[in-house]
């Protein structure tokens, strides 16, 4: 999911019977009455207000406002009470941005069920209280209309609340995969969902449980392992966001996660993608045993032992082998995986939102799309800018019999469900409590530890790792001090940015001066700074900052966020770019000792000849906004611990290349990490 684009788990609450007397249902009550989408009468009684201003729930009896009710009678006498437009609008989400953003009561009139800020869609300061201002205004809007049903708002804090401005920006989930902690995870998107929440925003679209089978993918850096069966471990984030219980989901710490995407985006075959793309939003070609062992497996975990609120269905399609190659199906109009599998077989009962106009790759008409995309088992539509007509069409749909009612109904009591499990109708402002802890010095220490535990040492000649404290250092690399390129996409922006001082925290440069104030260091980002008297050099290359298709090896080009100005940056490759090896190659050849990170969002291939030049190589990945994580390793304050979760190929050729394979003769292996001790 994605803001602008180019000019282009069993735990199951059971409920005891409570023999209930609802309010009568009455056809009407105050509030906005829809007449049709976007016009609307006016509040036949004005509601009451706080202080701010801020619209209030008036609870004059309904049944669905006594907090005393299991959720379930709660969401079934305000399903009742629902007309059709406004089951409808709970359906649809739309994009803060553009006319949203210049007129909140669109929120009033189109009876909207959901907003959210996609990648680089933010208030005016993008800072804490903004948020938080920002999304209660949109809520009191929402409060507005005839039921007063709160809205959902959600975000892509799939690293930390990465749109917001001093948001702790943690490692990317390649990263995270490597420290083979799925407890630390748990530990770091519960530090997520407290700035997030704490925000405005109570749902985040994470995490992403993808197993990322080819590197060449734009969004290998968003996959925790090739092995499903890692990626299975790490279903427990999902605890994380939530908590462990449906009650925690109203707490000020805790949002609604969403596990995505649903199903094979990671396994989709070079090539087969349209457009510009070479391998994202592209074709998994499978048979049903396969697809169950590689895409399936992480959603049982999240739907049956970790209850996940929401699922994010891939842009990828399926194409079944045991029917014959060529006629692949969208996973927006997969009703045997989406109602079939996921709902039926896995038992799935929060719902399914849909990613970024994620309809709109169906074939067919707009009609045809939004009817199959229901059809299939998809509840909410996220339609940035095709808000109204979603709802004018489904609306028609629903009129003309080509929806059933019972699947409008089906759809919206989920997503009640989720808002009263929020607690959204007890407290629909943002609870404020722990608007002072994002970025906290708390938060980064944790960010900080895991850049530590991610780190994967994987050559270390001579045991020069750690390095000594009081060392006469050369650092240099264009990654070595910036912090937009180790923080990566999703970044304040969807595709990220390029930056020294982009965001809050520290570069790896300045982690080196932190960790050791004794060492003496030199710095030149080129290389072209003396080396003499230098003892060990430390190199620090990689990429620059990418998402999605954007990502993909092969795959086009961005240059549209302003700080671009117009300048497509550097093509994607499994390989170091050439300014990278020069500058190895440089510095390697004029110091004795000589170690290299990688800061990419995946493997990159390293030449023999250029390897033999290289004493110690570290994957380094994406540490985000800490960087004196990765010099705490270099210098033995912590040992390195971590392990490859993605297999380190030979050469690029040799993808998609993935443990179990028979043909299987990487450089590195999946699970390879050399270790060192912390020096005291």
């Amino acid at each position: 999911m994605r803001f602008s684009e180019s000019p282009r788990w069993a735990r199951r609450t059971t409920v005891v019977a409570v023999a209930l007397a609802l309010a009568v249902v009455p056809t009407r009550s105050v509030g906005v009455a829809p007449n049709s989408f976007g016009t609307a009468a006016a509040p036949s009684t004005a509601y009451g207000t706080d202080l701010a201003g801020r619209t209030l729930i008036r609870n004059s009896g309904q049944g669905y406002l006594n907090a005393k009710l299991p959720v379930r009678h709660r969401v079934q006498d305000l399903l009742r009470r629902m007309t059709l437009e406004e089951k409808v609008g709970q359906m649809t989400q739309a994009e803060r941005g553009g006319d949203l953003a210049d007129d909140p009561s669109l929120v009033t009139t189109l009876l909207l069920g959901s907003v959210l800020s996609g990648g680089g869609s933010v208030p005016t300061p993008n800072t804490p209280q903004a948020w938080a201002d920002m999304v209660d205004t949109f809520q009191s809007n929402a409060l507005q209309t005839r039921l007063q049903i709160p809205i959902l708002y959600g975000v892509d804090s799939v690293h930390g609340h990465g749109n917001l401005l001093g948001a702790t920006v943690f490692p990317h989930n390649i990263g995270l995969g490597s420290t083979w902690d799925p407890k630390l995870v748990e530990r770091i998107e519960h530090v997520v969902a407290e700035e997030t929440r704490a925000t405005g925003p109570q749902w985040a679209f994470a995490p992403c449980v993808c197993v990322a089978r080819d590197t060449r993918w734009g969004r290998t850096y968003e996959s925790f392992s090739e092995s499903p069966e890692l990626v299975t471990r790490y279903a427990s984030s999902i605890e994380g966001f939530q908590g462990k219980h449906t009650g925690d989901l109203n707490d000020a710490d805790r949002v609604l996660a969403s596990a995505k995407h649903y199903a094979g985006d990671g396994d989709t075959v070079f090539g087969s993608a349209i457009g510009d793309y070479t391998i994202d939003q592209g074709v998994t070609v499978t048979n049903r045993r396969d697809f169950a062992r590689l895409a399936l497996a992480p959603y049982l975990p999240a739907v049956r032992r970790y209850d996940v609120g929401t699922v994010m269905p891939s842009f990828s399609s399926v194409d079944w082998t045991e029917d014959g190659v060529g006629n692949p199906v969208k996973m927006h109009a997969n009703r045997e995986l989406i109602t079939g599998v996921l709902k039926g077989k896995i038992g799935f009962d929060g719902f399914v939102i849909s990613d970024w106009e994620g309809i709109h790759q169906i074939p067919g008409d707009w009609a045809t799309q939004v009817r199959t995309g229901v059809n299939a088992g998809i509840d909410m539509f996220m339609e940035p800018n095709a808000y109204r007509s979603f709802e004018t069409t489904l609306l028609a749909e629903v009129k003309a019999g080509r929806v059933s009612q019972s699947r409008i109904d089906d759809a919206v009591r989920r997503i009640l469900t989720k808002k009263f499990e929020l607690g959204l109708f007890e407290k629909p402002y943002t609870d404020r409590t722990h608007l002072a802890q994002v970025g906290s010095p708390q938060h980064r220490a944790l960010a900080r530890e895991a850049v530590a535990k991610s780190q994967v040492l994987l050559k270390n000649a001579g045991a020069l790792l750690p390095l000594k404290k009081n060392a006469k250092m050369y650092v240099a690399g264009r990654n070595a001090d910036d912090i937009g390129n180790q923080a990566g996409g999703w970044t304040l922006t969807w595709q990220g940015g390029s930056g020294q001082h982009r965001i809050p925290g520290n570069t790896i440069l300045d982690g080196i001066r932190q960790v050791a104030p004794g060492a003496q260091v030199t710095y030149s980002k080129d290389g072209s700074a003396p080396t003499t008297g230098s003892e060990v050099a430390v190199v620090v290359v990689g990429e620059t900052p990418y998402a999605e298709g954007f990502g993909d090896v092969g795959g086009p080009e961005w240059g549209f966020d302003p700080e671009d100005g117009g300048v497509l940056r550097e093509p994607k490759s499994l390989e170091l770019q050439p300014g990278d090896k020069a500058v190895v190659d440089k510095v390697c050849s004029a110091i004795a000792k000589c170690v290299v990170l990688v800061v990419s969002g995946r493997p990159q291939v390293i030449a023999p000849a250029q390897l033999g030049k290289i004493d110690s190589l570290v994957a380094s990945w994406l540490p985000g906004s800490q960087g004196e994580g990765v010099a705490d390793v270099l210098f033995g304050k912590k040992p390195f611990t971590g392990k490859l979760s993605h297999t380190w190929p030979r050469t690029a050729a040799q993808e998609p290349i993935n443990i179990g394979d028979r043909n299987y003769h990487p450089l590195y292996p999946f699970g390879w990490g050399l270790r060192t001790t912390a020096r005291h």
